[in-house]
């Protein structure tokens, strides 16, 4: 079966995508339906990344805005407000990003939902939508607002203006500022079971969707990017130090993959010791189950209580993994400290 255009979970073209919503989201999207008719001025969707919230927020600020909704309050597609929504010009939306998410970033990006992003919306909150209907603001992540421009956001979230929805898409909640919680209606999405997650990449032609799979933790979105990416060569570089560690590949991994980002890097480490503890605890594995004999072998030589310090300090290590001051020497010592604990 041919392969789709590739789906992404971001505005990755610069414009909302027309992907329609997943299959495992369609229960979700009744539950807000029913909302229609007292829904609040901020609807926070969470839940796992890669699981397709962002295109169900898009899905969602499109049919707020569409002049001729359909059954279950689906948008048309083919009206005016549709028509501008999908070219990226509708007059009475706005999607707030990081930079590092606009099409073509300038170098120096910011990771960060910044607080002039969030005053830029003063202006298009203060005056009259263009048809006297709905105005949608989209902003994701929501975590990756600072502490300031939460703050300002915080202030419309206390008096919205009439007519205006805020749709809030968080990877985690645990990262926000309580009183955004307490402002906004959270609204949980849920993983997909393995067989509609595996039963839907097969249909977008995926080979080998179960490995792919497993190795996004069972976020079939994440999964397909990554195939369609095609590119596996960094995870198994990764993957074969950590199923035979050595001091001389430790340091050779650490220089071959130094430019890769080191965030992610860590959450390969982080999964690798999931699977580890769970096997030593469990007898399973959820993210790696080509590495199977060799999780195998790790499981019964690893010290239980260097683990779990070890699985602690690589929790402690991601506050930092986005700015290492030393990108190199940061691996090493990830690499080093779990050379010492397969000893």
């Amino acid at each position: 079966m041919a392969t789709r255009e590739p789906v992404t979970s971001e505005l990755a073209a610069g414009r909302p995508s027309a992907t329609p919503i997943f299959p495992w989201q369609h229960t979700a999207w009744q539950e807000i339906a029913q909302l229609r008719s007292k829904m609040p001025h901020a609807l926070l969707l969470y839940g796992n990344q890669g699981i397709g919230k962002t295109v169900l927020a898009e899905r969602l600020a499109q049919s707020f805005l569409c002049e001729q909704l359909q059954d279950q309050q689906q948008a048309c597609g083919v009206c005016s407000s549709c028509t501008w929504f999908l070219q990226g010009n509708h007059p009475d939306f706005r999607c707030v990003r990081p930079e590092i998410m606009e099409p073509e970033p300038a170098d120096t990006a910011s990771k960060e939902i910044k607080i002039d992003q969030i005053r830029a919306l003063s202006d298009f909150m203060n005056i009259s939508t263009h048809r006297r209907g709905a105005r949608v603001i989209l902003l994701y992540p929501a975590e990756a607002m600072n502490v300031a421009s939460a703050n300002a956001l915080l202030k419309s979230l206390e008096e919205p203006p009439p007519a205006t929805l805020f749709l809030l898409v968080s990877h985690s909640l645990d990262q926000l500022l309580p009183t955004i919680l307490s402002r906004c209606r959270k609204f949980a999405l849920g993983m997909p079971s393995q067989a509609q997650a595996l039963a839907w990449l097969q249909e977008q032609g995926v080979r080998e969707a179960a490995n792919w799979l497993a190795e996004q933790g069972g976020a079939p979105v994440s999964a397909l990017q990554m195939a369609q990416l095609g590119k596996r060569e960094d995870l198994d570089v990764w993957l074969q130090h950590l199923a035979a560690p050595s001091l001389e590949t430790a340091l050779r991994t650490a220089d071959k993959l130094q430019k890769t980002p080191v965030p992610q890097l860590l959450a390969w480490m982080q999964r690798w010791l999931y699977d580890l503890l769970a096997l030593r605890l469990a007898g399973s594995i959820r993210y790696y189950p080509r590495y199977q004999s060799q999780l195998q072998a790790l499981a019964v030589r690893v010290d239980l209580a260097q683990l779990l310090i070890l699985q602690k300090n690589c929790k402690d290590r991601s506050a930092i993994a986005e700015h290492p001051l030393a990108p190199k020497l940061f691996i090493e010592d990830m690499l080093l400290e779990y050379l010492a604990i397969c000893r």
